[in-house]
């Protein structure tokens, strides 16, 4: 799987090189994230906290989102544990179908937000949202679609 998205990001950023498009008015950044969707917080925080010695923040709800959110941190980027917070949230809909939990999401920055979209939706990738929505760390995000993403599903966040 790893080879044939890496051949789909390659086709991609060649056909953008070799059509003469425009540079981009965004830069992507660093990872910030990758996101585990988990049945029970409590559980997946003891892990992370008492086996494998990490830092864990405390968990925070995000109603807007529908998780339960901790963070775990691993110096330059981190782990974030997500909990559903209700039978409507897109994690419980993952957990239904990945029942231990799993990856969920990548979120890596952009230093231009809006730009980054506005390029994107141009390029055909799809939003699941129609606008950014404030994520965990008080920062606009987006979702993008994973069937536009090689199967994975991208946060975008602004740096």
């Amino acid at each position: 799987m790893a080879a044939s998205m890496l051949k789909v990001a390659m086709g991609t950023a060649s056909r953008a090189l070799s059509s003469g498009a425009r540079a981009a008015l965004w830069k992507l950044g660093r990872l910030n994230h990758v996101a585990i969707a988990v049945p029970a917080m409590d559980e997946a925080r003891a892990f992370y906290r008492d086996v494998l010695g990490a830092r864990v923040s405390e968990p925070v709800a995000l109603p807007e989102h529908g998780v339960l959110t901790a963070f775990v941190e691993l110096g330059g980027a981190k782990l974030e544990l997500l909990e559903p917070l209700g039978p409507d949230s897109p994690v419980r809909r993952f957990l239904d179908r990945n029942r231990q939990g799993g990856v969920h999401h990548v979120c890596i920055e952009v230093d231009h937000l809006a730009a980054a979209i506005q390029q994107l939706r141009a390029r055909q990738v799809r939003t699941l949202s129609p606008e950014a929505r404030i994520g965990a760390h008080g920062k606009p995000v987006i979702f993008l679609h994973p069937k536009d993403c090689g199967g994975v599903l991208v946060e975008l966040e602004e740096a």
